[in-house]
């Protein structure tokens, strides 16, 4: 798979455009891509080569020779996807083309001392349990935090309470299997990048509300990681010298105001219930059965974030921003205040830009953390690193 960084970008493009739309001529690849005929040619014939592709039946035309339509092979490789969180790990078995095969939830604690065993005995427990299929090309993990390189895989997660946790290191010398370890926004946009609507942009946003706040920019088709690895902390952004203390040790981040906790603490300070509602999805029933209090905390928040997500969106310029996150279930109650908010904020030549909202479930951390596997590939900058060379050496060594 060896080429110019735009050939593999192109082929990853190609790759996630059949897995995503199904099986397509060269011609409708060309025009899909704005590609050439002659580049699609070349790299189909590369990726047929990898036994990443196939071709299938002809596809009828109204005249002149009918076209050989292209799908891809999922049977060409597996990899296990883990998402960590405070209190319990989201595995997935996800094929090349992005199909889940099984999906499972295991009880987890961070604060362990044996923390990073019982990581490793969860993963090998589901390894254990996979069913037949595609050969296993590594495993990848998501973690709320800051992840050094994700060949290397040392986390500094504080809402895990890691401080240089050798998540990487430890589950490859445990499962002899490549590891790639990211932060699980960044992993969202890989994700995005293979199966989303990233798939025809090469400059775009990924932004996640839930229990915290993240995004990930994705530049020139590469998610950019920053000098340590840490970029898209956008939660932490200052939003108010003297607001709300935030789980970083600051005051007034972003987070803070529209995370979990910032939700639940702007109802209660509305005297929204006796003692405010217990989660936010006890808020959003709320907002549902038509509480003011609870619509207002909902716009509030969308404001704050529409704020700061325009300061964010002048400054990296992006195609296109893609929402995500368990917090979407209850978009429409942020999206008064947001819609209003952003626009407002952004510089008039930006006001158009597309801002999507996906829908969401709890496996598509852990899918995202599986893309960075199945990523790899075609990964010629080398963000991957050794771990890359290893992974795409067991997918040459499946189809040999």
């Amino acid at each position: 798979m060896a080429g110019t960084d735009r050939g593999d970008l192109t082929r990853t493009a190609i790759l996630a455009l059949l897995g995503t739309l199904g099986p397509l001529s060269r011609t409708d690849i060309a025009r899909e891509l704005d590609l050439s005929p002659a580049s699609v040619t070349q790299l189909t014939r590369e990726l047929i080569g990898a036994g990443m592709l196939e071709e299938l039946d002809l596809k009828p035309s109204r005249g002149g020779r009918p076209a050989q339509l292209l799908g891809l092979i999922g049977a060409a490789g597996r990899a296990l996807g883990v998402k960590v969180t405070a209190d319990h790990l989201v595995l997935v078995d996800v094929r090349l083309d992005g199909v889940v095969l099984g999906s499972w939830e295991r009880p987890f604690d961070p604060a362990s001392p044996h923390s990073l065993d019982e990581l490793a005995a969860a993963v090998e427990t589901t390894l254990d349990s996979l069913s037949d299929g595609p050969p296993l090309l590594g495993v990848g993990v998501g973690v709320p935090g800051a992840v050094d390189d994700q060949a290397v895989g040392t986390v500094n997660a504080p809402t895990l309470g890691w401080q240089g946790m050798p998540v990487g290191e430890r589950l490859r010398r445990r499962l002899k299997l490549p590891v790639l370890v990211e932060n699980d926004v960044n992993a969202l946009a890989a994700a995005e990048r293979l199966y989303g609507r990233g798939r025809t942009h090469r400059d775009f946003l990924v932004l996640t509300i839930g229990r915290g706040v993240g995004a990930a920019i994705v530049t020139d088709g590469r998610v950019y990681r920053g000098a340590r690895g840490g970029a898209g902390e956008f939660g932490h952004v200052p939003v108010a010298e003297d607001g709300p203390p935030c789980g970083c040790g600051s005051y007034g981040c972003l987070e803070a105001f529209v995370g979990a906790s910032g939700l639940l603490s702007a109802a209660a300070a509305k005297n929204l219930g006796a003692a405010g509602p217990a989660s936010v999805d006890e808020l959003g029933r709320a907002a549902t059965e038509g509480s003011r209090k609870a619509l207002d905390v909902f716009a509030e928040a969308g404001a704050i974030l529409g704020r700061a997500a325009a300061g964010l969106i002048n400054v990296v310029d992006p195609e296109v921003v893609v929402v995500l996150g368990e917090g979407v279930s209850h978009w429409p109650f942020w999206q008064p205040g947001f819609d209003r908010a952003v626009r407002a904020q952004l510089m008039p030549g930006r006001r158009d830009i597309s801002i999507e909202v996906e829908g969401w479930d709890e496996t598509s951390w852990a899918q995202g953390a599986a893309a960075l596997v199945l990523a790899t590939p075609f990964d010629a900058a080398g963000a991957a690193g050794e771990q890359g060379r290893l992974v795409r050496a067991r997918l040459i060594g499946a189809q040999s």
